[in-house]
């Protein structure tokens, strides 16, 4: 583990968790977990939340958030009808410029984002208005590339790493994003919500019972057979970059604050804090990429 990456969580960024807790008890009981890490996190003292966020998409290359105050209005555009989430954030700008840096020397296609009305994506604002309210924790925020594979996200996550040491700051990694993320397509009372599937459910349960076993590497590594089995948020890319972030290793001490339904889909927080007696000897069969080198065209034939 770096000196300047202090854990990581994981964490949901539906809105009915911020705009409308009280309709689901689920919901509400996420509510409060949010509450309870972020105490955790204020304990930690660090200078920096990073996150990575699955609600916010990219097509070309990694966009970093680098306004310094972005203060807009958003509606979810899946969810109307829970009204608006009025924002208004604190970014590092700093670190933005030595994220995108750091990402072009390691091959990535990087660039920042500052212009006023930018819409900050959900999965941010409920991540930030829930864990640091008072914004008294500068964050940094990275888009999720579509088309971004294991490769090119483990390179990002350590481009973060790279930035943390060049900025000198205690950083906590953030994954935004869901488990499972098939959701209802059609209306349900709220309060009636439930994962789903079964089969959602017990993979879900699958991969929380490792993380609270501190093996994020682990479960980076069966994100593929989970997204097959699962319906991955974003292929569980997320998890790929914040293991990148904590070095690819099990020496984490896990703790499963919460699992619940939104929506149908997986909504878990998760912390993961260093612990060099948990770590486990086990193999890992995935390649750890220091720089990204374009696609490798696994499927040609060649000429």
């Amino acid at each position: 583990m770096n000196e300047f990456i202090l854990g990581g969580f994981i964490v949901p960024g539906k809105p009915h968790i911020l705009l409308a807790p009280e309709q689901n008890h689920g919901w509400t009981s996420l509510r409060q977990s949010f509450e309870r890490a972020r105490q955790a996190i204020k304990a930690l003292e660090p200078d920096l939340l990073l996150l990575y966020s699955t609600q916010w998409p990219s097509i070309i290359g990694h966009q970093i958030q680098s306004d310094p105050a972005p203060k807009w209005h958003l509606v979810d555009q899946d969810f109307h009808q829970l009204g608006t989430m009025h924002y208004d954030l604190r970014m590092d700008a700093e670190f933005a410029a030595a994220y995108e840096a750091c990402a072009k020397e390691r091959g990535l296609t990087a660039r920042q984002v500052n212009y006023r009305g930018f819409p900050i994506d959900a999965g941010t604002i409920v991540a930030l208005q829930l864990l640091n309210p008072d914004n008294a924790i500068p964050a940094s925020v990275v888009s999720c590339n579509m088309y971004a594979d294991r490769a090119e996200t483990i390179v990002l996550g350590k481009a973060g790493v790279d930035a943390a040491e060049r900025t000198g700051r205690r950083t906590l990694a953030i994954a935004v994003t869901a488990l499972s993320n098939r959701m209802w397509t059609t209306w349900i009372d709220p309060a009636e919500d439930r994962i789903y599937s079964r089969k959602d459910d017990e993979w879900n349960q699958k991969l929380l019972e490792l993380l609270a076993q501190g093996r994020l590497e682990d479960v980076s590594q069966l994100a593929r057979q989970f997204s097959n089995q699962a319906h991955a948020d974003n292929k569980l890319k997320a998890l790929w970059w914040l293991s990148s972030c904590l070095g690819q290793n099990n020496d984490y001490r896990g703790e499963v604050y919460d699992y619940q339904p939104v929506w149908g889909s997986g909504a878990a927080i998760v912390g993961l804090t260093p612990d060099k007696a948990k770590g486990l000897d086990l193999e890992y069969d995935e390649d750890n990429t220091d720089f990204y080198k374009g696609d490798r065209n696994v499927l040609s034939t060649g000429s």
